[in-house]
């Protein structure tokens, strides 16, 4: 293969979910509903919370910024992906497929910290629900969406200026539907062992951290309703966290089972079917997931589709 950087007229090639041209118009519209679907979803919680006065908590206005999350992470690839359906092409620009490095990593990068955000506003509300007010203030809230954000696009644009290092060869082909980072690492003929190290190092700080957050805050959250005495009382408190159990358990269990099939299979197929289950569902159904399990925001979502804000 050819060694030679061509940094300045490269395109890569999405390999995608399938080749064949009679399922293209089914996985279009498939990919156009789940979208939709997303966006709507999410849409609605943002709404709901935000005309609602009873929702104006803590936790709800986290729950606000994760359904905002959701919906750019999931249009940092699914807008493009629909395009080149329509289109008939795989190609993306080496400037276009950067440009999706960043902006999945950023957004995956908050919706991890906003969920060991959400952890520890429950471990308050439960452990210390008499400090709950002081502790989880204004400032303390906006101060952790801050640092979650800056953090996050920190994190995105050391890995994609990174990348700007490496030379790649002519056999640009990504086993995806989007531009992943591992997967354009892999692609490069330059020494790729910084940008690895890197990648492992800054990533299982980043992500272990706010899981270990997430998992002391629920241990401790456990310890604390195994205490009390009322059967209503730890029904109510474990009540107000099944729904975030429910969202962790499924981001964290597809990012495992992604990183699993990656591993363990070498079919692009199924591992772009993975990264499927990972890119697109969760963000399609977390809002299901709160407005099911939540009484308050079925409540004023009933409200809100009764009679909207601007009528």
């Amino acid at each position: 293969m050819e060694s030679e950087n061509q940094t300045g007229v490269l395109e890569f090639l999405f390999l995608g979910i399938s080749d064949d041209p009679n399922l293209q118009p089914i996985l279009f519209a498939l990919f156009l509903f789940l979208y939709l679907v997303t966006v709507l979803g999410n849409m609605l919680i943002i709404l709901a919370i935000c005309t609602d006065s009873h929702l104006r908590t803590p936790m709800y206005f986290f729950l606000s910024n994760l359904s905002f999350s959701d919906i750019c992470f999931s249009t940092s690839t699914v807008p493009r992906l629909l395009m080149n359906i329509q289109r008939h092409s795989k190609v993306i620009s080496y400037a276009g497929c950067l440009t999706q490095v960043c902006f999945v990593l950023v957004f995956a990068g908050v919706e991890n910290s906003l969920l060991a955000a959400m952890a520890y506003d429950r471990y308050v509300a439960i452990c210390h629900p008499l400090r709950y007010s002081v502790i989880m203030n204004p400032r303390l809230c906006v101060l952790l969406i801050v640092l979650s954000l800056t953090i996050s696009v920190v994190y995105g644009l050391l890995h994609s200026l990174m990348v700007l290092r490496l030379s790649f060869c002519t056999n640009l082909e990504i086993p995806h539907f989007f531009c992943e980072l591992d997967q354009v690492i892999k692609l490069a003929c330059s020494d790729t062992l910084i940008n690895n190290i890197l990648f492992y190092l800054v990533s299982g700080i980043l992500g272990g951290v706010p899981l270990l957050g997430i998992i002391y805050s629920y241990i401790k959250i456990a310890s604390s309703i195994l205490k009390m005495s009322s059967a209503g009382g730890k029904h109510k408190a474990f009540s107000t966290c099944g729904s975030h159990l429910s969202v962790v358990s499924l981001f964290y269990g597809m990012g495992f089972g992604v990183y699993i099939s990656s591993v363990v299979t070498d079919s692009f197929t199924n591992t772009a079917a993975a990264s499927v289950m990972y890119t697109v569902v969760p963000p399609m159904l977390n809002p299901f997931i709160y407005s099911l399990r939540n009484r308050d925001m079925k409540e004023a979502l009933r409200k809100l589709i009764i009679k909207p804000p601007f009528w």
